[in-house]
């Protein structure tokens, strides 16, 4: 367990931890179901920036881009990097090998850079308005964590990997459907304490975003990688937002 923590902390934050003494498939499943915990100072990181520039005075939209500004720090933009290159791997080619390329290249090409652009875009703007309520603060630290289940989703056995190699082999197909099923009752169970009937909504429709990337991800490239996971969490985030923001 303290390895499968250390991995989860270490791999989706800046924090600093000590490095795991080994890793396996069993270690990297346990180290996505507990990814909501593991951001947990990113969630609290975003929820104190919100309430502070709420309490200074700024406007909904500024405390919102810096928020998201903190955030992608936090994490070193690594989802951010695999929303980008999975929008390049999706639109470079219709063939699987030349997709797969463009994406380990790591150059971002303008379907990336639209894509970072635009999902950050949606979350800055949900955020804003989600922020105008009382409550808003606490619902954006929520959604940053609760987004994370993403990657459990990701890593459900039965999605295939598009590669051996690479940063999310070690994880693909780590985690077990009933964990995973379990892990998305609890998130919207939390969610509807938080939210009510939207907060359920919202990570209903997080869920379903995220189903139909992987489903395009395994049509495309042949099954998941690293970067379609960072992709995931991007995408989860802002449907949670949206949602519950409306």
């Amino acid at each position: 367990m303290k390895d499968a923590w250390r991995l989860s902390v270490g791999t989706l934050t800046a924090v600093r931890v000590a490095p795991p003494r080994s890793v396996d498939g069993r270690t990297a499943g346990i180290a996505m179901l507990l990814a909501p915990l593991a951001v947990l100072p990113l969630g609290l990181a975003v929820a104190l920036g919100a309430l502070v520039g709420r309490e200074v005075g700024l406007t909904a939209l500024t405390t919102a881009v810096l928020a998201v500004a903190v955030l992608a720090a936090g994490s070193r933009a690594l989802h951010l990097d695999g929303l980008a290159d999975v929008a390049d791997g999706l639109t470079a080619s219709y063939q699987r090998e030349r997709s797969l390329e463009v994406m380990k290249s790591g150059a971002a090409g303008p379907a990336g850079v639209a894509a970072v652009v635009l999902v950050l875009g949606v979350q800055c703007a949900a955020l804003a308005s989600l922020l105008r309520r009382e409550d808003g603060w606490l619902l954006a630290g929520a959604l940053v964590c609760l987004s994370r289940c993403a990657l459990a989703l990701a890593c459900t056995r039965g999605v295939p990997g598009a590669r051996p190699d690479g940063l999310g082999a070690t994880y693909v197909g780590s985690v077990r459907p009933l964990a995973t099923v379990a892990l998305w009752l609890v998130a919207a169970a939390v969610a509807a304490a938080l939210a009510g009937l939207a907060g359920v909504v919202a990570v209903l429709v997080a869920l379903a975003a995220v189903a139909v990337l992987l489903h395009r991800a395994v049509h495309r490239f042949g099954g998941v990688t690293g970067d379609v996971f960072g992709a995931a969490v991007e995408v989860a985030l802002a449907a949670l937002l949206v949602v519950v923001s409306a």
